[in-house]
């Protein structure tokens, strides 16, 4: 788009009372946001769903002096702009009625022709959530995925790490304009998401810093991505927000399960027991079920890595069920000589590695 379309769009963007839908209403109506902009009201009036008070202060001066301001910021910072109707702009979002006119970026994204997942959980994330999503994005690996999240504490965090780990793509989507971030602790992962990937936003940099931000950044999360993934969440919190603009899109949603009592398993739960979400319970369930496939020269990152990471207690079961194949958890139990509180911990453990998987019936195999 050429810095006029850019001027106007972000003027249009920047009227309070439009937002993302109606602009494309009157973007659909009028060609163009400078048509948009230069339009007599009264023929914008007759669009469907545009009343007077959503174009109380459309043509007000003070929006492309703002916009103006920005495409300074924009100029001296090296950002990239996509427009809603650009080849550039994220496919998946453009199939979304709410996602942003103009989406800013840093870093180096390339997303095209890669799979694209979202993971999303709980701010104050436990030991065994972290270790699930680790053992999630590694097992994935070799499919190649962009892992998208929030940059925010503790799960967002968790999955952006283990996707420079494991040499991924990693996008963050941030909440505000790119002239911040938040948390500030998380400054010093910056370089290495903008080098593996990057940050998109719709927010602007003189946008004031909001916690409802969060809630609308969220759409973006769950519209980049073909599903979206729930480590952990309590009752409430904004993973389920994310869970459910997913499932508003039409995309998958999966859920780890965890027990009843466990309070940042709750929200999870409840997405399972709804019907709003594929039950997680090994990593492989994901490409499984949303059909992906992995090129002929590359195998799944699982069982040759990890099983030298395996210890004597972890090899041991791996051994009896690679000879006995699917086994009930008392008879491991029996066989292995291993008392069931402990046994059914260590089968939690390699399920989380990705070698193994539970059955019904209580029954586990290998993987």
């Amino acid at each position: 788009m050429t810095e006029t379309d850019l001027l106007y769009a972000l003027a249009l963007q920047h009227v309070s009372n439009i937002g993302d839908i109606t602009a494309k209403r009157l973007i659909s109506h009028c060609g163009t946001a400078e048509a948009v902009l230069k339009e007599k009201k009264q023929n914008l009036l007759k669009i469907s769903g545009v009343g007077s008070a959503i174009l109380g202060d459309l043509f007000e001066t003070d929006h492309l002096k703002a916009a103006e301001k920005e495409i300074d910021f924009i100029k001296s910072n090296t950002i990239k702009v996509s427009y809603f109707k650009d080849d550039g702009y994220p496919e998946k979002l453009k199939h979304c009625i709410d996602g942003p006119i103009l989406l800013f970026q840093s870093g180096a994204i390339n997303l095209k022709e890669q799979h694209i997942i979202s993971i999303v959980g709980a701010r104050k994330i436990t030991t065994h959530g972290i270790a699930f999503c680790e053992a999630l994005v590694e097992t994935l690996a070799p499919y190649n995925p962009i892992v998208v999240s929030g940059f925010a504490y503790g799960t967002d965090i968790t999955a952006h790490k283990a996707a420079i780990k494991n040499k991924l793509q990693t996008v963050g989507c941030l909440a505000h304009g790119l002239n911040q971030i938040y948390p500030k602790v998380h400054k010093k992962y910056m370089v290495d998401v903008e080098k593996n990937g990057g940050f998109f936003t719709d927010f602007w940099s003189s946008d004031k810093f909001d916690r409802n931000n969060f809630l609308k950044r969220n759409r973006i999360i769950a519209g980049l991505s073909e599903a979206t993934i729930v480590i952990e969440s309590a009752e409430k919190g904004g993973s389920l927000v994310t869970a459910d603009i997913a499932n508003s899109y039409n995309r998958d949603v999966f859920a780890v399960p965890g027990r009843t009592t466990d309070s940042q398993s709750i929200g999870c739960n409840n997405l399972i027991k709804y019907q709003k979400a594929h039950m997680l319970t090994t990593p492989l369930d994901v490409p499984y079920i949303l059909n992906w496939e992995l090129e002929k020269d590359k195998k799944p990152a699982i069982q040759k890595q990890l099983f030298v990471e395996l210890n004597p207690t972890e090899k041991t079961i791996y051994s009896y069920l690679k000879e006995n194949e699917k086994q009930q958890l008392d008879v491991i139990a029996i066989n292995c000589n291993m008392p069931i509180f402990k046994i059914a911990s260590v089968l939690l453990t390699m399920e989380l590695k990705g070698v193994i998987r539970p059955l019904p019936g209580k029954l586990f195999e290998i993987i």
